[in-house]
């Protein structure tokens, strides 16, 4: 082999890499998404409360709408029960909105980890690709055509390739 500049590259390597990067995205956007619906769960039971406490407070009002001491009882129960589903969906709003900025931020380190690894394996194929057009570029204006056998291949080279036609891509 002929000393370059070039690198080459695993071909079962990059594969993997492929493969496990295909993988880990679809699981980290799962992980994001479940992150919101928790939100969604923390605000419905929210309301779900609220609006019990509510309800409870508005038959209290009722039962005691005769006497005027209750009466005063009453619409401050009502006051407080609102107040306090006021504040539980303000809490889940603010919790909600703290899991949609972890999961935001985790997503984007993963994108970026993601796009270093990509234009890691982008530069080692071009790399490879470089070499190789400027190998088969010289081997065909020698004259000996593109595999350097007047277009026939090597033997060997043809038992490999048929046999990896035979291989699923994973196992290449």
């Amino acid at each position: 082999m002929p000393m370059t500049g070039g690198i080459i590259v695993d071909k079962r390597k990059i594969t993997e890499l492929v493969d496990q990067l295909r993988l880990a995205v679809p699981q980290q956007v799962k992980a994001a998404e479940e992150v919101l619906s928790r939100k969604d769960n923390i605000i419905s039971t929210a309301m779900s409360e609220a609006r019990r406490a509510k309800v409870k407070a508005e038959e209290e009002f009722r039962e005691r709408l005769n006497a005027n001491e209750l009466k005063k009882r009453g619409e401050e129960v009502l006051r407080e029960a609102e107040q306090r589903a006021a504040r539980m969906v303000q809490q889940a709003d603010a919790d909600a909105q703290a899991r949609r900025v972890e999961a935001d931020v985790y997503a984007l380190r993963t994108l970026q980890s993601l796009e270093k690894q990509i234009s890691e394996l982008s530069g080692s194929v071009r790399k490879g690709i470089d070499l190789l057009a400027a190998s088969a570029t010289s081997t065909v204006s020698s004259g000996a055509g593109v595999n350097g056998l007047g277009g026939r291949q090597r033997p060997e080279r043809m038992e490999r390739t048929e046999k990896q036609e035979q291989q699923p891509v994973a196992a290449r």
